[in-house]
């Protein structure tokens, strides 16, 4: 890691006597980037984790209590509409049937509409199960434990990866910083001296 690398090659010449002042900030400013990607970075992916994983638990436990799962029939098979995955990039599970279908609504009253059928060669009078809201309406899954802990280990895992490159980012920004610095004070000190430079014992 390029942060431990600098603090390690400006510390061991931290008594040199043609150490500059600068030089020991940068060491500083990569030691407080080096703690902040190894120590503060993890704990905002936990924090950060752990909310989103109460979020997305809170919010699978209200689509779970607000869908239903019910049965539904085929009416009749429909054309596949070119909105609907591409057979032949799709994967297996992907592969479901556009039919018209019709089901009962939780209230109990009937419903009807073109719906994706997870099977293969669709008939008439063929049953499936579809998910619905609470007016009947189809509607997604519900999201699982399972899919919202992934989710949850991703935010967690983007947010410390986040925290550690503005760290370094900030890091490089400063010592950027120092290094214009350092080359105009330079470039000032050339302004002083170069008129003068070798004409030393030579009368002029």
């Amino acid at each position: 890691m390029r942060t431990v690398r600098v603090i390690t090659g400006l510390w061991r010449w931290r008594r040199n006597p043609l150490r500059r002042a600068t030089d020991l900030a940068e060491v500083w400013v990569a030691l407080a980037a080096l703690v902040l990607m190894v120590c503060v970075a993890p704990v905002v992916g936990v924090l950060v984790g752990t909310a989103a994983d109460d979020a997305l638990r809170r919010s699978a436990r209200d689509q779970r209590a607000a869908r239903h799962q019910v049965t539904a029939t085929v009416v009749r098979e429909l054309d596949r509409s070119p909105l609907d995955v591409d057979p032949e990039t799709a994967v297996a599970g992907d592969l479901r049937s556009r039919v018209l279908a019709e089901w009962a609504a939780p209230d109990g009253s009937r419903r009807h509409g073109p719906v994706l059928a997870g099977v293969d060669t669709p008939h008439p009078g063929d049953r499936f199960r579809i998910w619905t809201d609470e007016h009947g309406r189809t509607a997604a899954r519900p999201l699982d434990a399972a899919t919202a802990a992934t989710h949850a280990v991703l935010a967690g895992t983007g947010a410390a990866l986040a925290t550690a490159a503005l760290a370094e980012g900030a890091r490089r920004l400063v010592v950027w910083r120092m290094v214009r610095r350092r080359y105009a004070r330079l470039d000032q000190a050339w302004d002083r001296v170069g008129p003068d430079w070798g004409r030393t014992g030579t009368g002029s």
